[in-house]
């Protein structure tokens, strides 16, 4: 078996001016394009929130008669915008006070220092975050910890003896 040698002819033209503007611009339009093609879902996915509002709903926590004066207890209800197929994880859920006859007031369950749930300690009378040591008076007021701001309160009103919270995205500092 003979092995045969092919020669390459390695005398090309060497691109024109013209064919290397031309590719030069074709490269930039297609790099300018598949940069489109990521960056706008990642602006959209960035300033998406900013530029949507939640709707603030009335929700229905409960019949007032079934809350006792002075007691502090946890109440669910759907989250003011929730997802199609969110499920379960539609329900959030605040600590619910009542003060007197017709006077509750709404604790979110969020810490104001990075959100974690906060527990309610009834014989302490404290709000308590587990995961930094956060810690609220009765009034939701910071008693110790790293949080910022007091504990976000939602509107409470009884409306045909229900007790109802107007839900809102909340802020958590």
């Amino acid at each position: 078996m003979a092995i045969e040698k092919v020669q390459l002819d390695v005398h090309e033209a060497p691109l024109s001016p013209e064919r290397r503007a031309f590719l030069a611009k074709i490269s930039i339009a297609l790099s300018t394009l598949a940069a489109a093609v990521v960056g706008i879902p990642v602006v959209g996915f960035l300033l998406g929130p900013l530029l949507q509002t939640t709707a603030e709903t009335w929700r229905s926590v409960g019949k007032a008669d079934s809350f006792q004066v002075g007691t502090t207890v946890k109440v669910t209800f759907i989250d003011p915008s929730p997802l199609k197929w969110a499920g379960v994880t539609a329900k959030t859920a605040a600590w619910l006070r009542r003060l007197g006859q017709d006077q509750f007031v709404a604790f979110a369950m969020n810490c104001t220092h990075l959100g974690c749930p906060v527990h309610w300690l009834q014989d302490a009378g404290l709000f308590m975050c587990p995961c930094h040591g956060g810690v609220y008076y009765a009034d939701g007021a910071v008693a110790a910890g790293p949080p910022p701001h007091a504990l976000f309160k939602y509107p409470v009103r009884i409306r045909n003896g229900d007790v109802e919270i107007l839900t809102s995205a909340v802020p958590l500092g």
